[in-house]
């Protein structure tokens, strides 16, 4: 037996049925200190890191989403 249930709601209500916590001003905390970074000149590289550490997935997941992506497509040609 298959049932489909469709439910037409918002990403907030969505959000709130499901218990899930409102991270509106995590995000908006992490985009303040992305343009912050981005404002006072730092290197590409630098940015690079700051992202990889202020991801919500870390290096590790970086990682893990490289080699999915590799699986799929092929490795990356440097």
């Amino acid at each position: 037996m298959k049932v489909n249930v469709e439910v037409e709601c918002t990403p907030e209500e969505a959000r709130r049925f499901m218990g899930l916590p409102d991270l509106t001003p995590v995000h908006d905390a992490y985009i303040a200190q992305m343009q912050d970074a981005m404002k006072n000149g730092m290197s590409s590289e630098t940015i690079e890191s700051l992202m990889k550490n202020w991801g919500p997935v870390g290096e590790t997941g970086m990682k893990v989403w490289q080699q999915l992506l590799e699986q799929v497509t092929g490795p990356a040609k440097r």
